[in-house]
């Protein structure tokens, strides 16, 4: 197989000073993807994502994936520039990842629905969200990607989960109801769900020698502020 550094077709690599929106197959707000896009972000169909796109009213600039799954890439070609990416060991979002970078990325419909999907999507989160801020939105939560320090400022009481994809050491964290500093976080030793904002700024500090990937997950209220702290 051919790795993502030697896909085919046109795969130019794109760089966009516009936030991104990547648009999957399974279900989202067709309310919030218009928002999105009427404030200027770029939509990037992922394959099939595309019609997805299409049928909420949005129509991509982009449509990006091997194309297996949509409806008919000859008439797209007359719509959008679409981008044939035949390497077979990565997904559609994760060719969208390499091929389209951005300040900040949006991805919609990329997890729920099929539960192998939405592992796919953090996968491809955690080998792209150390260096990249990418935010997972579903109809409740919205995950910013994270690979060290971060600041925000959320209101009281709101719920904040820290959940690592990686393992990485906390030194330091304010404004949260359960301080983070001192802790290791790791898949399958110790996670940070279910906790809440203080009011105000919170801040959250790792340590820079183990410095993996981990999500911020707010409610989907948060999604305009998490966009504002990255930008």
């Amino acid at each position: 197989m051919q790795s993502p550094s030697s896909s085919q077709g046109d795969a130019a690599r794109i760089a966009s000073d516009r936030p991104v929106v990547i648009i999957g197959g399974g279900d989202f707000d067709a309310a919030l993807l218009n928002r999105l896009a009427g404030a200027g972000a770029m939509v990037v169909g992922a394959d099939g994502g595309a019609d997805a796109a299409l049928a909420a009213g949005v129509t991509p600039e982009l449509v990006i994936g091997d194309l297996d799954s949509l409806s008919d890439a000859a008439a797209w070609r007359q719509r959008a520039r679409v981008i044939r990416i035949t390497e077979q060991e990565t997904n559609d979002f994760e060719k969208c990842l390499y091929s389209v970078s951005a300040p900040v990325t949006l991805a919609l419909g990329m997890t729920g629905g099929r539960f192998d999907h939405t592992l796919a999507a953090l996968h491809a989160v955690t080998r792209y969200g150390a260096e990249r801020r990418i935010v997972l939105v579903d109809g409740v939560d919205a995950a910013l990607s994270l690979g060290g320090d971060f600041d925000i400022d959320l209101p009281v009481d709101m719920r904040v989960s820290v959940y690592p994809l990686e393992k990485l050491d906390f030194v330091h964290s304010e404004g949260l109801a359960y301080p983070l500093t001192g802790l290791t976080l790791m898949p399958g030793l110790r996670t940070g769900t279910s906790n809440r904002a203080l009011g105000g700024p919170v801040r959250i500090r790792t340590a820079p020698e183990t410095r993996g990937v981990y999500l911020l997950v707010l409610p989907l209220s948060a999604l305009d502020a998490l966009v504002s702290a990255v930008l």
